[in-house]
């Protein structure tokens, strides 16, 4: 399965690489072409090596130490213990909606962040299941994977925007590439919607092997379960009010939104079926709910 989703994974990446570069193609034949791949690549290493620094400050997140909290740090060290890679550092987010994300380019610099509020909703053994999602996340390499989809999706946005302006303003030689001008327009149209919908694919992909791989190190299928409810009930009541949307992907539970429009633009799989999938883990570890 872990196999098989990797290969899913890589190729929807190679399709926004590729949506990218046709952008860029329509928008000026292969300068473009060079520019939309000299603008992902730069995009890439910024996001590749300060991806961490920014997330947490766009939620004000604070580094704690083993003082400040004890036993958030040592339901960490055990897990990451579990599952093999080195202690992530911890952090707090000054929100009261319940909720956590894990971020940072690889095992070696993660951090995992939780909100006040989900300290105060969760008991220990819920605790134990969401952190254990997000060191999942770590372990998986999930947290890179989901930057860069965001950023290429941001790349994007940038290029048709351009594309957007060049038309609007004349600035598109409709004489010397009047072959590309539908193309072009249909990409302004079509490009974000696709762009999307790969991102939300490789979110929701990662999401249910984090559950599986979290509930597995954990050994607490039925906490997750209960904390996944918990979470989604609270974010419908109380939405986080600040931060970027972008990184919605990156939380355990879209906290913009509590009830999605559709499954096809959700940032994440549905509670119930993650619930569902998770009490079938929970019966193959001999777990009674």
């Amino acid at each position: 399965m872990g196999f098989g989703l990797w290969i899913r994974t890589g190729l929807l990446m190679a399709f926004l690489t590729a949506l990218l570069v046709g952008i860029g193609y329509l928008l000026g034949n292969t300068a473009g072409m060079v520019f939309a791949f000299t603008l992902a690549l730069l995009m890439n290493f910024v996001s590749y090596w300060f991806s961490d620094r920014i997330v947490l400050s766009w939620y004000g997140a604070r580094i704690v130490d083993e003082h400040e909290a004890p036993e958030l740090h040592r339901i960490v060290e055990k897990l990451a213990m579990g599952a093999g890679i080195p202690k992530p550092r911890v952090a707090i987010v000054p929100s009261p909606t319940p909720n956590a994300f894990a971020t940072g380019r690889d095992p070696e610099h993660a951090v995992v962040a939780v909100t006040e509020g989900l300290l105060h909703i969760l008991n220990r053994d819920e605790l134990e299941g969401v952190i254990a999602h997000e060191i999942s996340h770590i372990k998986n390499r999930d947290t890179l994977i989901q930057t860069l989809a965001a950023v290429m999706a941001g790349a994007i946005m940038v290029l048709v925007r351009m594309a957007s302006w060049s038309l609007w303003f004349g600035g598109y030689d409709e004489d010397r590439d009047s072959g590309n001008l539908i193309g072009l327009i249909l990409a302004i149209v079509l490009a974000p919607i696709a762009a999307m919908l790969i991102q939300l694919a490789i979110s929701r992909s990662r999401e249910y092997l984090a559950d599986e791989t979290g509930a597995r190190i954990s050994g607490k299928p039925h906490a997750l379960a209960s904390a996944l409810l918990k979470i989604e009930q609270a974010v419908r009541h109380r939405p986080m009010r600040e931060g970027n949307p972008a990184t919605a992907p990156l939380f355990i539970v879209n906290p913009f939104r509590g009830v999605s429009f559709s499954e096809l633009f959700s940032t994440h799989p549905p509670t119930e079926k993650r619930v569902e999938r998770l009490r079938r883990i929970a019966m193959e570890m001999g777990i009674v709910f």
